[in-house]
């Protein structure tokens, strides 16, 4: 197992330095070192507003997808939080959408969002609302790229509180209940506070996910309009296998690299302060 992430890991990470100070570009047969020329295009030169706009796009992305899945995952949860038939096959209802593939799903929603054939404008239609260009418009692309994102993450965070509200113990619920304490006095004395270890788990790993992002960028957008959907892991994609540019989509990997590891760390170094955990 070491071996295997040493070969297919850990080598090619460090293996992108290398390829960040040449001119490897995958149409030439050779390529040369050139220093930092790749750095100072990513930070002084044209590079740099291409580089804030990914990142802008991604930290937006990342957002509304913590939103959807914590928020919205929390909110079905109490919904459903009922162990009755009924609610069970809504629960399933709710998260079978996790079940599918990414890339089968944003071919249907290729097909929802479609301006002229779409159902979505079908149905606005029907309310006299003039069709919406949902992947066409700069200003509400990302919004739809997120539309199917939640679509797909909201069930997955609802089954993950599910299973933590169901491990904490009735008693504390009496107890209140005896002190006078009301449902959402409950929720913000008991329950919140002894879900902090799964929303951690959910943030962190949602927070790393969101920021790799690729499939449904690629598929619904391919980064337009005007790089308004262009996320960091496209915008390295397009670098590499769009414009051959090896050497620069290196560079622009290690930064992603660096920034996600020091998200993470800090989150969790902030996180774990505020974090309580039932004994």
């Amino acid at each position: 197992a070491l071996a295997f992430l040493l070969v297919f890991i850990y080598y090619p990470i460090v293996d992108l330095v290398r390829i960040s100070f040449t001119d490897w570009n995958l149409i030439k047969p050779q390529f040369n070192y050139v220093g930092f020329d790749n750095w100072i295009w990513l930070f002084t030169g044209s590079g740099t507003k291409y580089l804030l706009n990914s990142l802008k796009v991604t930290v937006l992305y990342t957002a509304g997808e913590l939103a959807v899945t914590i928020i919205g995952g929390i909110i079905f949860a109490l919904i459903f939080n009922r162990m009755t038939k009924f609610f069970g096959t809504m629960r399933a209802i709710v998260f079978v959408p996790k079940y599918v593939a990414m890339s089968s799903a944003a071919v249907i929603f290729l097909w929802i969002f479609n301006k002229n054939t779409g159902i979505l404008n079908y149905m606005l239609g029907l309310l006299g609302i003039a069709p919406v260009d949902w992947l066409g418009d700069r200003n509400i692309a990302l919004l739809s790229v997120l539309m199917l994102t939640g679509w797909r993450a909201i069930g997955y965070g609802m089954m993950i509180y599910l299973s933590a509200m169901m491990g904490i113990s009735k008693d504390y619920y009496e107890a209140a209940s005896l002190d006078g304490a009301n449902a959402f006095q409950r929720f913000k004395s008991i329950t919140l506070p002894l879900l902090s270890p799964t929303t951690l788990f959910l943030f962190v790993t949602t927070f790393i996910s969101a920021m790799k992002v690729f499939q449904s960028v690629d598929i619904l957008t391919s980064g337009g309009p005007y790089r308004s959907t262009e996320v960091l892991v496209y915008m390295v994609y397009q670098y590499a296998m769009r414009d051959f540019r090896i050497d620069r989509a290196a560079t622009i990997a290690i930064v992603f690299f660096v920034l996600l590891l020091i998200f993470t760390a800090a989150t969790m170094k902030v996180s774990n302060k505020n974090v309580h955990y039932d004994s």
